[in-house]
């Protein structure tokens, strides 16, 4: 894959590209929804929200640029909180957040550990990866009070939690058990893994951090009178990340 130098991106903006020509290292953000295929269903020409997921299917779009990379950081979740159905081996197996009398109505965690049990399934397969390093950052929590986004909810703390403001359940900390099981998971099962796995486990830290989201200094132009507790803005969260990565990285790269 010939990189463009220094940056680049598609018309989208859901790939780009930066090239590091000092370093000849390049980074790769791959955008993808679920990880695994998914289509929005439509109405009178507009998407409607809702999707139909296939579990057993990876989402081409950014697998199929594995062969150029040596380190892939995933990171998914806050796209599965909403109505989606289910689908495996070609048939409808269930639905979350549907609510329908005729449907198996299935809990978001797992439903996403489904996907990332594929997922993870395929990159350990993929023989253009040996010994490749895949890291899962593990879900990053949302802050709304008395409400969700696109219900008043909002996020205007200025302060982080203590830590015994956090509670260790509810449907976040399933979503983080889910994934460290499958980690674990493909890590017992095949002792002969081309791939390593290694996880950034960020969850607990993030939810004692209400105060470090936009809420609704974002400055939208999309999305004006609704507030970003999902996303991070503030000096510290994401620099966290960085060096748990990069604490992780030293384990299979020399640094100076």
């Amino acid at each position: 894959m010939e990189i463009p130098k220094p940056f680049h991106k598609n018309e989208e903006d859901r790939f780009p590209i930066w090239y590091f020509e000092s370093h000849d290292f390049t980074l790769l953000a791959l955008w993808t929804k679920f990880l695994i295929q998914g289509t929005e269903r439509m109405i009178n020409g507009s998407g409607s929200g809702v999707y139909d997921l296939h579990l057993d299917k990876v989402d081409v779009e950014w697998t199929k640029k594995i062969p150029f990379i040596d380190f892939i950081v995933i990171s998914t979740g806050h796209w599965f909180f909403r109505e989606t159905y289910l689908h495996e081996g070609g048939q409808l197996i269930g639905c979350i957040y549907c609510s329908k009398e005729n449907i198996t109505n299935i809990d978001l965690p797992l439903g996403l550990q489904k996907a990332l049990r594929t997922t993870l399934k395929f990159l350990n397969e993929a023989k253009e990866s040996d010994q490749d390093i895949t890291l899962l950052r593990t879900f990053s929590p949302a802050h709304f009070e008395n409400g969700s986004w696109n219900g008043g909810g909002y996020c205007n703390s200025t302060k982080p939690f203590d830590e015994r403001d956090v509670s260790l359940s509810g449907t976040y900390w399933d979503i983080r058990n889910a994934q460290l099981e499958e980690i674990n998971k493909i890590k017992v099962a095949d002792t002969k893994m081309r791939r390593q796995f290694e996880v950034v486990d960020i969850t607990k830290a993030m939810m004692m951090r209400p105060d470090a989201h936009p809420d609704t200094h974002w400055n939208n132009q999309w999305m004006k009178g609704y507030s970003d507790c999902v996303h991070w803005c503030m000096p510290g969260p994401v620099d966290m990340w960085n060096d748990i990565l990069l604490t992780l990285l030293k384990k299979y790269l020399p640094m100076a």
